[in-house]
């Protein structure tokens, strides 16, 4: 069957990867892709954002299954788009994808199903969040409503801190995604992800990682779209999986459908394990990155048909299978990363680090200068090292790093310390 896979960063690749594995595969297509994904992938010009150029590309190529990996084409319905054209889709509806696209709708449809979360509340008034955070001092959490590349949330420390954020949001720092604040009290415990397949009706649990989100090691720093991963999560236990699924995924997945919104794809639980048991941080409706890329090289089913059945509706019964090795993965940022990153210079060493046995590297950021690989964007590479222990697959990723040859890159050099 031919598939069409939409994005061009380091999930994507790793996506593209895995799909290329599937003997049920005749041709791959990524929109539009990276230089990494095109060993693997034809690349196709199209916008994601044309919902109707990104069909006929469809019709034209007998695609038989779109494979949707960023949340903005999510959001913005692109899934819908398809679906009325008949096509297969492995991604929420506009409706579903509100989980991500609003953190006010997500909170409360919490309050209202007794889900556990962080205490909140909601403003489209500057005045009164002030007021609310005066209150309430510090530390505590403010969230732009809408998308914002995982950069619109500020755990501040401090009430000074907290006042900068709003400001910032309602002054335009994230344009419409912060008309709307969320303010919420500071979760204490051990975050985690936790990622579940969905196909409307069930739901079929997939893997766990842990992620770092901020620049510095030692989690110091300005957050960032993720700084490196890990899976699994040695906190993430079978008792916790269970209280997750039960308390959290299936009273929301049992709400969209109420709403007739089902969900279909793949659901990102945020979590923080606190002494009360696990609470939800926030939702994704598509795989995270860098997760991604330290969970598909373990996964060990056939990720194609796994994808094909949730945009059927039919998920199988079983248990997914997936390796007992542990994967991490390490990102290569550009300098400046997450602020205005420095682009345009060039990447040498990929090749190298790839011949490596127990390294995989992934492209993020990157394009095609002449014959030269360059840096393209803020995240670039990934590095991920497969091994027994977390520290085994920490040895194998960081030896890849220092095979590549990019000095205006940087990384964290302690990817994995919570579970060593």
């Amino acid at each position: 069957m031919n598939v069409l896979l939409i994005g061009s960063g380091g999930r994507e690749h790793a996506i593209a990867r895995a799909l290329s594995k599937s003997a049920l595969l005749s041709r791959l297509y990524a929109a539009p892709g990276n230089p990494g994904m095109a060993e693997v992938a034809e690349l196709a010009r199209l916008d994601a954002s044309d919902h109707a150029a990104v069909a006929r590309f469809c019709a034209e190529k007998t695609i038989e299954l779109v494979v949707i990996g960023p949340e903005q084409p999510l959001v913005e319905g692109l899934a819908d788009s398809l679906r009325e054209k008949g096509v297969a889709v492995f991604g929420p509806s506009k409706a579903a994808a509100r989980l991500e696209g609003s953190k006010g709708f997500v909170k409360d449809l919490c309050r209202a199903n007794a889900i556990p979360t962080a205490d909140y509340q909601r403003f489209d008034d500057e005045k009164k969040a002030l007021a609310y955070l005066r209150e309430k001092g510090a530390p505590i959490v403010v969230k732009a409503d809408g998308l914002a590349a995982g950069k619109g949330v500020v755990v501040a420390e401090t009430l000074e801190e907290a006042e900068r954020a709003v400001d910032s949001m309602f002054s335009g720092a994230f344009g419409k995604s912060g008309a709307e604040v969320v303010i919420e009290e500071k979760l204490e415990g051990e975050e985690a992800s936790f990622f579940v397949l969905c196909d409307g009706t069930r739901a079929l649990p997939f893997a766990s990682a842990q992620d770092h989100k901020r620049a510095g090691d030692g989690d110091t720093g300005p957050n960032t779209g993720g700084m490196g991963a890990y899976s699994p999560a040695p906190c993430f236990t079978a008792e916790i999986e269970a209280r997750v699924m039960s308390e959290i995924v299936a009273p929301t997945l049992r709400a969209l459908r109420e709403m007739g919104a089902p969900f279909q794809g793949v659901l990102f639980v945020g979590l923080m394990l606190t002494k009360q048991g696990p609470k939800l941080i926030e939702f994704n409706v598509r795989f995270g990155d860098p997760e991604t890329q330290a969970m598909l090289p373990r996964l060990e089913d056939d990720l194609l048909e796994l994808m094909l059945a949730a945009a059927k509706g039919a998920l199988p019964d079983a248990p997914l299978r997936f390796s007992p090795q542990t994967a991490l993965t390490v990102v290569l940022a550009a300098k400046f990363y997450p602020g205005t990153p420095l682009t345009g210079t060039e990447i040498k060493g990929v090749a190298r680090a790839s011949e490596i046995a127990g390294v995989v590297v992934t492209h993020a950021g990157t394009r095609r200068d002449a014959d030269k690989l360059v840096a393209a964007g803020g995240r670039v590479l990934n590095v991920t090292g497969l091994g027994d222990t977390v520290r085994e697959a920490q040895a194998l990723a960081y030896k890849g790093v220092e095979a590549i040859d990019w000095p205006e890159g940087f990384c964290r050099r302690d990817i994995g310390w919570r579970a060593i």
